[in-house]
């Protein structure tokens, strides 16, 4: 049914924050307006975090994609968590299917298996540790040197990883749909037209991209780097909705976003992610009115995808 035109969804979300003992949890890569109505708002590691954290509020609603509202969940299992859109998806989640995890640990005995945060709570149970691009480095660091490794589902960061470390592991051939989007000849283009321009990118962009970077980190490091780096003008290599939250944290500075390859379609072509920009505010206000729809999953399964999570936390 179609909401009133009048209704003031502001107004009414914050009432059924109130009325619900509600927090909403929300990532960078969010629309303007959602990133305004967040209690808080972050990054995968910030908001692991945060989930965990969480102690007065009886519902979170994670607005974000489906793995990390599973997150949240399985941090707060004793919680009602609730997501605007429960198609919002990802491509990296989609990549790496726990049977297909559990098929390749099984070809590699002896394997220590470090999965990247971007999966669902089924692949994060067949894995030992997880990681987000903010702590990968130090997760990988803390694996003995003499412990091969498998690492899913981004064979991008996974790849950044063995260059920064020197440490060999097998990587998963998952990646994300939009940072592989952007264009290394555009990007030439750009940056020549822009001589003074810093570009940074993230982790999961592919080589050919990272090679041009002044500087790669997570999207918090990001946005760290804008707010105090002594640069003027940043070509941003991430998805697209960062540049909201980097805007208002650096005012005085202008950003760019990285250009994408030809035949990009719908949000793709703007380096934004699609299944990010399926949540709305109106069905955050709908989702925080009939508290549906809700994540849930066995107790097993949370008991089980918990355990790499708290080791993950724990090191970070």
């Amino acid at each position: 049914m179609a909401l009133p035109p009048t209704l003031d969804l502001f107004a009414e979300i914050e009432e059924l924050k109130r009325s619900r003992k509600a927090v909403i949890l929300a990532h960078y890569y969010q629309d303007p307006d959602i990133q305004d109505i967040a209690d808080f708002l972050g990054d995968s590691l910030d908001l692991a975090r945060r989930a965990k954290e969480v102690e007065d509020a009886e519902v979170i609603l994670f607005s974000g994609v489906h793995f990390m509202a599973e997150t949240a969940k399985i941090l707060n299992p004793d919680k009602t968590v609730v997501i605007p859109d429960v198609n919002a998806g990802c491509s990296l989640a989609d990549s790496c299917p726990a049977d297909e995890l559990r098929a390749w640990k099984a070809e590699h005995p002896d394997h220590y298996v470090i999965s990247y945060i971007n999966c669902t709570a089924a692949t994060k149970a067949e894995s030992d540790i997880i990681c987000t691009s903010s702590n990968a480095e130090k997760i990988l660091r803390s694996v003995p040197e003499d412990r091969p490794i498998l690492f899913a589902p981004d064979k991008n960061l996974g790849a950044w990883l063995v260059k920064q470390t020197g440490r060999e592991m097998d990587l998963w051939p998952g990646t994300c749909q939009v940072h592989v989007t952007f264009s290394e000849r555009k990007l030439c283009e750009l940056m020549a037209r822009n001589p003074h321009a810093k570009f940074i990118a993230h982790p999961e962009c592919e080589d050919d991209i990272l090679r041009h970077a002044a500087f790669v980190g997570s999207t918090k490091r990001l946005l760290e780097y804008v707010v105090n780096d002594d640069a003027k003008t940043f070509i941003i290599g991430t998805e697209a909705g960062i540049i909201y939250t980097m805007q208002q944290a650096a005012p005085d500075k202008e950003l760019i976003r990285a250009p994408v390859n030809e035949g990009g379609q719908g949000c793709e072509a703007c380096g934004e992610c699609p299944y990010m920009k399926l949540n709305t505010l109106e069905k955050i206000y709908q989702t925080l009115r009939d508290l549906e729809p809700r994540i849930e999953m066995s107790d097993e399964l949370l008991e089980r995808a918990r355990l790499p999570l708290e080791r993950m936390l724990a090191i970070s």
